[in-house]
């Protein structure tokens, strides 16, 4: 067993848009990004939980109202929802989903990355 910090784990990258695995249970991986702008609209073929740690996060959804994270803010975004994440300001994320899930799920971006172990 080995626990992390999440001050430092946040601390050891500053890539945005691109995410690490920090954690998993069993087949799905905790997940950390740091965030600012528009990121591509896409969906997931599975639920994702989307939690802000820092800033605020306005998820854009194509047939419901959007909704707004501030720190602390969690939402699960069923599978097959389109959505597109947008930070005014950087904010930092955590993602629970599948460990294989990729960043840009069903569309293949010049922003797709593979999740990248902590450093």
């Amino acid at each position: 067993m080995e626990k992390t910090n999440l001050d430092e784990a946040f601390d050891s990258f500053d890539e945005q848009w691109s995410p690490r695995l920090a954690g998993a249970v069993n087949d799905h991986g905790l997940k950390l990004a740091k965030v600012e702008g528009e990121f591509d609209r896409h969906h997931h073929s599975v639920d994702e939980l989307f939690m802000v740690r820092s800033g605020e996060v306005r998820l854009e959804l194509d047939d419901e109202e959007d909704v707004v994270l501030e720190a602390g803010e969690f939402v699960t975004i069923p599978a097959g929802v389109e959505h597109r994440p947008v930070a005014a300001g950087e904010a930092e994320i955590l993602l629970f989903e599948p460990t294989e899930t990729r960043n840009t799920g069903n569309r293949e971006t010049e922003r797709t990355t593979e999740v990248a172990d902590l450093d």
